[in-house]
């Protein structure tokens, strides 16, 4: 059992102290983490703040997470008031009521979130590097002080204030992952505008369509965006998209290359305007209810979804998770190489590292420009202590000798992360020993778009824990997961499936979807009153850990035995010539449903596919059971995805079940061009399949 802990621990929840390294041996699959080393192990290392919250004083691991889920106002209300900068202490905890998606925390409480992610580091440090900008070449990266990006943000603001843009406005950014980007969220924060940052290669149709949900008068934007040693005409798409959008006032143009573009009437060159404004502007006292951002997610049917976070909540669990979770100390660069576009990026790469001070990489490139070693020498030359990244990245990399990593020093390394969906064995094990050199923790970090953060990871934990492969395992600080049945019954006890619910709401969930409170509510709370539903299936172990198997409808029903597609996946994803799989359900008259498989080869084995499709039917039956064997195999050279990475199944459902007519939103694909491939193959497939 853990040991008293108060100091180490209580550190890593408050902002300023630092955090001592120590030792700790490690196994391959079942090691010793060295976040629970450093930060739960020494006790003695360092002092806590003089305002430490006496009632978190002298607790274990196991205390304060018991702490968390039975008395939140004490354990949240103690942290937010040490943590997070006030202009006005909050004058009650929380106020909050699941069935109707009510969720409010640290009412009556002021604040400026800008303030905590800069103003509060430049009194301290103003010199510290706040973000290094990793530019699509190699070698041309740009480090921005707190004290240069604070200026460049009022500048902006500045800017922003006085074109017009008011408190409770939406503005919609349209950048690439950037520095003016960061100062275009945080601007708007710091005057109390919203901001919603549309992805930077989504269609025009895709960005109006946002502009005009979210209503939004204003867009910031640059003239060119540049990834993969390609240049891409942002500009020209916002023109587009504006056309349709009469709610635009003013388009701000910022400059990412030399190449002249042209302007309007509504376009306002962004770097000339900010030039000529004062490099001071003060913040505005934001309710800690009030919104802070959007953010679209879309989904099988309907328009996207305008996901609502506030000001306070979100701050403090992007703030705590990203020290927490991934083992942060003072003077760390750390590196998660996510877009700004997605949740991870507004978390991890913005909100949660310039709140705690760090140096967070900013990463415009991708894997494999200009080849498949580009992380890791960008991790070398950096000298990046934690890497988050996706599974699909990682699986892409596997496909390449393991020189490509080898032949850089990745001693800097303290923390892997894997996030966006379930990573398969085969990708984490490559990941933990290739990669870390079976050193590094590697956290699977289980989270979403409307939670603001990560939920479940096997960090933090007791001292000595263990980490299990391709496992969330271990749900945060205030998460209390809950087992659900098909009938709505909470499913108890251990070694258990049921749909994945949180029983209790914590300050970084989302408030609601933007003009439908409804949706939100029907969405999220009605499946399963009372209770948080994430869409999410979820295995709890022998041990109580716990294990996604994928979203509820990538749960198959076959011949009565419920299985999630995902472990499919992961067995498929073990053969050595199989870099990527998908497995979704299709019906089938006898036995309910069965398994199809979308199957990725190496380019080296396209030749031999019909034997490995037969390996790969032996792997599921050594694996799984031979019900589970998927009645289908379609090998395909890629498949749908989205731009942060994740797989749209539902597209490859309705490829399998040959309904094609309607494929809904697809205006989150990163090349639409693959579904026009699939749908070929696929009818390749049953016209070879009809001549048997």
């Amino acid at each position: 059992m853990a040991g008293r802990v108060s100091r180490s621990l209580l550190n890593c929840l408050t902002r300023e102290n630092p955090l001592r390294s120590k030792k700790c041996l490690r196994k391959s699959v079942l090691f010793i983490s060295q976040c629970n080393a450093r930060s739960l192990c020494s006790s003695s290392s360092a002092a806590p703040l003089p305002d430490l919250s006496s009632h978190l004083v002298g607790k274990t691991y196991s205390d304060l997470y018991e702490l968390s889920v039975t008395d939140p106002e004490t354990f949240w209300g103690s942290i937010a008031k040490e943590r997070l900068t006030w202009t006005k202490l909050f004058d009650q905890v929380k106020d909050c009521d699941l069935s109707r998606g009510k969720i409010n925390w640290f009412l009556g409480g002021q604040l400026n979130v800008s303030v905590n992610c800069l103003d509060v580091h430049v009194a301290k440090d103003p010199d510290r590097v706040a973000l290094i900008w990793e530019k699509d070449e190699p070698g041309t990266e740009e480090r921005i002080t707190y004290r240069e990006l604070l200026e460049m943000t009022c500048r902006l603001a500045n800017t922003l204030k006085s074109h017009g843009v008011r408190r409770g406005e939406r503005v919609a950014i349209y950048m690439p992952v950037s520095p003016m980007a960061v100062a275009s969220m945080l601007a708007c924060a710091r005057i109390g505008a919203v901001h919603t940052v549309v992805f930077a290669g989504f269609s025009s149709e895709a960005l109006a369509s946002r502009i005009q949900d979210a209503q939004c008068k204003f867009v910031i934007t640059c003239n060119q965006g540049v990834r993969g040693g390609r240049v891409f005409n942002l500009k020209s798409t916002v023109d587009t998209a504006v056309k349709s959008c009469p709610s635009v006032q003013h388009v701000f143009v910022a400059q990412r290359t030399n190449n002249s573009v042209p302007m309007g009437k509504l376009d306002i060159p962004l770097d000339e305007a900010m030039a000529g404004e004062p490099s001071v502007c003060a913040p505005e006292p934001m309710g800690s209810e009030e919104m802070l951002f959007m953010l679209y997610t879309s989904g099988s049917t309907g328009k996207p979804k305008g996901i609502v976070h506030t000001q306070a909540g979100y701050l403090l669990y992007a703030s705590i998770t990203h020290q927490y979770v991934f083992d942060y100390a003072p003077g760390d660069v750390f590196g998660c190489v996510a877009d700004i576009g997605w949740i991870t990026g507004h978390s991890y790469v913005v909100y949660g590292p310039l709140s705690n001070g760090a140096t967070s990489v900013l990463f415009e490139s991708t894997p494999v420009y200009p080849d498949p070693g580009r992380y890791w020498e960008t991790v070398q030359r950096l000298r990046i202590n934690q890497f988050y990244g996706a599974p699909t990245a990682i699986r892409l990399l596997l496909k390449y000798d393991e020189s490509w990593v080898k032949k850089y020093d990745r001693s800097s390394l303290k923390t892997l992360g894997s996030v966006g969906e379930p990573i398969n064995h085969e990708a984490w094990e490559w990941f933990h020993n290739v990669v870390g050199d079976g050193r590094c923790p590697l956290v699977d970090t289980w989270w979403q778009t409307e939670t603001a953060g990560v939920c479940i990871a096997p960090l933090p934990a007791e001292p000595g824990a263990e980490i299990r492969p391709a496992m969330a395992m271990r749900p945060f600080f205030g998460i209390q997961p809950a087992l659900m049945g098909e009938k709505g019954q909470l499913i108890t006890g251990n070694d258990v499936n049921g749909a994945l619910c949180i029983s209790q709401p914590w300050p970084g969930m989302a408030r609601t979807i933007f003009g439908d409170h409804q949706r939100f509510v029907d969405a999220y709370f009605k499946p399963y009153p009372g209770l948080y539903f994430t869409g999410d299936g979820a295995y709890r172990t022998k041990d109580g850990y716990y294990q996604i198997t994928g979203r509820m409808d990538d749960v198959i029903n076959i011949s009565g035995h419920r299985l999630g597609t995902a472990e499919i996946e992961d067995a498929l994803d073990e053969h050595p010539d199989v870099p990527e799989t998908a497995v979704i359900g299709i019906s089938h008259e006898i036995k309910g449903e069965v398994p199809f498989a979308f199957v990725v080869l190496k380019k080296t084995a396209i030749e031999s596919q019909q034997a490995v499709v037969e390996e790969l039917r032996h792997l599921v039956t050594n694996k799984i059971a031979k019900y589970a064997v998927p009645e289908h195999f379609l090998v395909v050279k890629r498949l749908p995805k989205t731009r942060s990475g994740k797989i749209m199944r539902r597209i490859l459902r309705k490829v399998a079940m040959e309904d094609t007519s309607n494929l809904g939103d697809v205006s989150t694909l990163d090349d639409p061009s693959v579904v026009l491939e699939i749908i070929q193959a696929h009818k390749h497939y049953k016209s070879c399949r009809s001549k048997k």
